[in-house]
């Protein structure tokens, strides 16, 4: 069965999202995050940023936060594998409003093969790129991601998150990155303790 999309207002995709983050994503129970810290819930975020429905908002709701910011980019992506497709999202949403705004890919290490590159994908030198993630405990991922994407010659202009678990990953994040760290949804709007 195929369905069609047609963009809503900011505010309804920002629900809509909302409710299949919750819908979708919370587990409940026992689990050690990659920052290995011990939470009671997690969330998982690919089961949102990688559903049919959901991706769509995910870009629309992203670009939305970013533009209300006045954040201006080129690119925008990060540390494979969290960050791919919220920065694929945004591109499809940026493509739909005819915006130029490609995305990127942070491998965890440099390869010692090929080209020997840590960021795939179009050049980033000199282009005002976003640093994106779908979930942020201690900010680590995304400092990753700055710091190769600084080595490659790209200025960060901002981080972006679907949702902060307000652990302190946005003050670690400016504080090291100097750039301001934006999230669409914090773990209170969505109902966790």
């Amino acid at each position: 069965m195929s369905t069609n999309f047609s963009p809503v207002d900011l505010d309804t995709a920002r629900e809509r999202l909302r409710d299949l983050i919750k819908g979708l994503a919370i587990v409940r129970g026992n689990v050690t995050l990659a920052s290995g810290i011990q939470a009671d819930y997690y969330v998982d975020l690919r089961r949102v940023t990688l559903h049919h429905e959901a991706s769509r908002y995910v870009g629309q709701v992203m670009l939305g936060l970013l533009d209300k910011a006045g954040i201006e980019f080129d690119a925008a992506g990060g540390l494979t594998m969290g960050a791919d497709p919220v920065g694929h999202a945004i591109m499809r949403t940026a493509g739909d409003q005819g915006r130029e705004i490609d995305t990127f890919v942070v491998r965890k290490a440099q390869k010692s093969y090929g080209m020997g590159r840590q960021v795939e994908g179009p050049s980033v030198v000199g282009r005002n790129v976003v640093v994106v993630e779908d979930t942020s405990t201690t900010g680590g991922s995304a400092l990753t991601a700055v710091e190769a994407l600084q080595k490659a010659g790209a200025n960060v202009v901002a981080v972006a998150v679907i949702v902060d678990r307000r652990t302190g990953a946005k003050e670690r994040i400016e504080e090291y990155a100097g750039v301001p760290c934006l999230y669409a949804y914090s773990k209170d709007e969505l109902g966790l303790d």
